[in-house]
């Protein structure tokens, strides 16, 4: 993700789409039948969402209840994170979620010892992958902690595009990808997956259709095709990260302006759970 419609458009407001879900279980692999997400106490949205590199300030946010939007995707930490985030704060989070806005929060940790973009090969994993994994899985939480983001909420990994058809990165991107999965879920979070859908996403399908254990358990796939609907034939299956558990990124750097404030975006439709404020 960079810094990442319905057929009516959904204010930022209408918190009817959001459904405030008790707890309970443990998750089961991605891919399969699981209980609701009422069943575990996680908070699901469906509609528009945009992400950018920088949490806005709160007058846009104001401003953008106006938008079709009605979620927002923030980068919470990790080394790879592109940009400085001045405004993003546990108070910020408050405020915004008081306006109406329900929350995505992503975590760019370590990316895969192939990745294609040169700003992020510095941040490429190491000898160590489950390690780092299982490291970077704890501080995903901390600082989703230090926001004031509660358990049962989802946190997103990014892994942004990378040669998937090499065996050797592939296995790193696995072993790294698991581990951070088990750390977070271990911790009492939903665990989601950002990535591009002919790289790790493809990558993932086929380990579901493999019964690869310690998935993520909500697929955020980046596939431009203009499009806002969350079936991805020719990405995923059509029962794979079902039910409630899709995000497309369907356009990306775009610019948008609503109530005299201007951002560059990508937009998503989303299908999936959200973060809950302690």
């Amino acid at each position: 993700m960079r810094r990442l419609a319905g057929s009516l458009p959904l204010r930022a407001g209408a918190l009817g789409s959001v459904l405030v879900l008790l707890f309970g279980g443990s998750s089961p692999a991605s891919g399969a039948e699981e209980p609701s997400w009422s069943a575990r106490g996680v908070a699901a949205f469906t509609g528009r969402a945009f992400d950018t590199c920088t949490a806005p300030p709160l007058a846009t946010m104001r401003a953008w209840r106006a938008s079709p939007y009605g979620a927002v995707g923030v980068y919470v930490g990790g080394r790879a994170r592109a940009c400085r985030q001045p405004e993003l704060t546990a108070g910020w989070l408050r405020e915004v979620r008081g306006l109406g806005w329900s929350v995505l929060p992503l975590y760019v940790g370590s990316q895969a010892p192939c990745a294609q973009a040169a700003h992020k090969k510095e941040y490429r994993l190491g000898k160590d992958p489950a390690g780092t994994g299982t490291e970077e899985g704890h501080d995903a939480v901390r600082a989703a902690r230090a926001l004031g983001i509660a358990a049962r909420s989802p946190l997103y990994l990014d892994v942004e595009a990378y040669d998937e058809r090499r065996a050797d990165c592939a296995r790193a991107v696995l072993s790294f990808v698991r581990a951070w999965d088990r750390a977070v879920r271990a911790e009492g979070y939903v665990t989601g997956f950002y990535s591009s859908a002919d790289s790790g996403v493809a990558q993932l399908e086929r380990e579901r259709r493999a019964g690869t254990a310690d998935l993520p358990e909500v697929m955020w796939f980046a596939h431009w095709t203009g499009s806002p609907s969350l079936e991805a034939a020719g990405v995923l299956a059509p029962e794979a990260w079902r039910p409630r558990r899709r995000i497309h990124q369907y356009a990306g750097n775009v610019t948008e302006r609503y109530g005299g404030h201007t951002l560059s975006i990508d937009r998503n439709q989303v299908d999936a759970p959200v973060a809950r404020l302690g």
